[in-house]
């Protein structure tokens, strides 16, 4: 019996059509479909806030995976240690257009930093006054009414103040002025101040240099900015000059003074101080008598009547002449007249000197007949070939003209051999020295630290035979004439005093005079030189009331001398030595051949004739 509704058929295999395994299709045997139920807002929201938390679960692993990347490539794959400094500030600064100026030891003397300077649209500014108001209070430098002008005139663009410091920017900054703006320049900072203010100058607010070797070394520094100025200067040198010209200006209440220590090798510069000084940062106005005082460089600009110190050259011209010897004899007893003028003695001498004695004594009658002896076409021609008429060639725009007779008579040669009618500098009277004893090789002066394996140019305008007798006449002024103060046991320390009376209108004041003394170490194989000038000292009660330069240059010097020494590696000798004795030795006759050690005491050779006592009571 066939139990199935009419109109079905079986299927083959016993499924009827339309029905799947397991169970009944929908709607099979009439039953209908199960009905959905409708999704209710509430449903729709939560699966959408599941969504979009799972998408922020996901960026936020995404971020932190990242993360953890990078800490471990930077702590584990990559190098472990701190970021050095330099690549920090190879990145983060910005770049600068002037290059840095540094000593021969890489210390640094000037540098440009990045600051910030405030400028102004007033066109964009609605109330100038209550901005005038504002800045002047962040700003309290600035005056207002003076700000207040340039905020409502009619201009695009007006400074308000250059060179802001972080504070200053910081303070502008919360303010929110519009139409006030910032913008990037830079600024120079000279960290050791002072103390070398003569040689490296200051720029102005433009960053353009306007004296020292800021001015004229401008276009190196603009041109390179990424190399380093190098100069000869050692700021160690630099500070113990300074303060030891500082104490004899104190101690002699000068108005002034200058000393510089010189390579006498090279022509390198290694020091030279000027006081009074000035801050770089904030130079002096030049319409001030002090500043103008302060800004004056008296080693390179100031040219001066040398005095006695120009007996070296003196010296050597007669020397190298050929004319005169070391032992040869001058009137150093009459007074020469010439004109309604007399020429005389500092000190009167009683006899006539010879070269050597001329020299330590420093007798002006003596040097007059000399150069007379050489004659006035010789002694013009002799102190051109020294650089003495005109400017030395130091790299400073302060580069002073020497003050030369025209016409050059004979009166004139008189009086230049005893360092008076001409004026020259100090720069002048160190370069010139200093070929009177390093074998007569004239280096021109430089204050840029020379390459070790260049060759030094140089021009030999003295013989060395001559300038071998200059150095044993050097040593002698200290051992025996008028620079004893000066000497530094080990350093083998000599030199020259001088001193001359400063001109003041067609007059000179007796008690106005510059003291120097041009000191040089060791004599036996020169070095250096140490120069002080001291301007206008007054005698003290420790000097009986002199101020001539054994008095007041030459301790300076050997003071100077005792602690550069060490520093430049001059290692201190056995004064005494034969070594230094042979190289350094003259008299007061002018022998040059030191004196041989004593004969020992004759010994008695006894008697061949036996001694017989005598007579008893009697006495021999």
């Amino acid at each position: 019996m066939n139990d199935q509704p009419p109109g079905f058929e079986s299927a083959p295999g016993g499924s009827a059509p339309g029905l799947t395994p397991g169970g009944p299709a929908p709607g099979a045997y009439g039953v209908p479909p199960p009905a959905s139920k409708p999704r209710t807002s509430l449903s729709v929201a939560l699966e959408r806030s599941r969504n979009r938390l799972m998408v922020t679960a996901a960026m936020v692993t995404l971020v932190f995976t990242a993360i953890g990347i990078k800490l471990v490539d930077a702590t584990l794959l990559s190098h472990a240690s701190e970021p050095r400094q330099r690549m920090a500030a190879e990145i983060d600064a910005p770049p600068v257009n002037r290059a840095d100026i540094v000593d021969r030891n890489g210390n640094l003397l000037a540098t440009s930093l990045a600051t910030q300077s405030l400028y102004a649209d007033p066109k964009l500014i609605s109330r100038p006054d209550e901005v005038a108001k504002k800045l002047s209070v962040a700003l309290p430098e600035l005056d207002y009414k003076e700000l207040y002008g340039k905020l409502s005139g009619e201009k695009r663009f007006v400074w308000i103040k250059r060179n802001l410091t972080p504070k200053q920017q910081a303070a502008v900054f919360r303010l929110g002025l519009p139409g006030v703006y910032f913008e990037r320049e830079e600024r120079r900072f000279y960290p050791a101040s002072n103390l070398t203010s003569h040689i490296v100058g200051f720029t102005g607010v433009d960053n353009n240099g306007l004296s020292g070797l800021e001015q004229s070394m401008n276009k190196r520094l603009v041109n390179e900015p990424n190399k380093p100025l190098q100069l000869s200067i050692d700021l160690r040198l630099q500070h113990i000059l300074k303060k030891e010209l500082a104490a004899t200006i104190q101690e002699f209440s000068a108005i002034g003074a200058t000393g510089i220590i010189f390579d006498v090798r090279n022509g390198e510069v290694l020091s030279m101080v000027s006081l009074p000084d000035f801050d770089p940062h904030d130079p002096p106005a030049l319409n001030d008598k002090a500043g103008q005082d302060a800004l004056f460089n008296r080693a390179t600009l100031g040219v001066y009547e040398m005095g006695s110190t120009f007996k070296i050259f003196n010296t050597a011209m007669s020397l190298d002449s050929g004319k005169i010897k070391v032992t040869d004899v001058f009137d150093t007893t009459h007074n020469v007249s010439v004109g309604r003028f007399t020429i005389r003695e500092y000190h009167p001498f009683h006899h006539n000197l010879n070269v050597a004695e001329i020299f330590q004594e420093s007798s002006n009658l003596g040097s007059l007949h000399m150069a007379l002896t050489v004659g006035v076409a010789a002694q013009k021609a002799f102190l051109t070939k020294l650089g003495l008429t005109r400017p030395t060639a130091l790299e400073l725009p302060e580069n002073g003209w020497p003050l030369v007779p025209n016409p050059w008579r004979e009166v004139n040669t008189m009086t230049i051999a005893f360092g008076h009618g001409m004026s020259v500098s100090p720069m002048h009277t160190v370069t010139a020295a200093a070929s009177a004893i390093n074998g007569g090789v004239l280096h021109p002066p430089t204050l840029m630290k020379r390459d070790p394996v260049a060759e030094v140019p140089g021009e030999q305008v003295i013989a060395p035979q001559t300038s071998a007798m200059m150095r044993r006449l050097f040593r002698f002024v200290v051992t025996d004439g008028t620079a004893k103060a000066a000497n530094a046991k080990g350093y083998v320390v000599g030199g020259k005093t001088g001193t001359a009376e400063k001109q003041k209108g067609r007059h000179y004041e007796r008690n106005s005079r510059m003291s120097s003394f041009l000191g040089a170490f060791p004599m036996n194989d020169p070095r250096y030189i140490v120069y002080v000038l001291v301007d206008e000292p007054k005698g003290t009660k420790q000097t009986y009331g002199f101020a001539t330069g054994g008095w007041v240059a030459a301790p300076a010097v050997g003071r100077v001398v005792k602690q550069i020494g060490p520093l430049l590696g001059v290692p201190p000798v056995d004064d005494g030595s034969p070594e230094v004795i042979n190289a350094t030795y003259i008299n007061a006759a002018g022998q040059t051949t030191p004196p041989g050690p004593p004969p020992p005491p004759a010994q008695s050779k006894g008697s061949t004739v036996a001694s017989v006592p005598p007579p008893s009571g009697k006495q021999r």
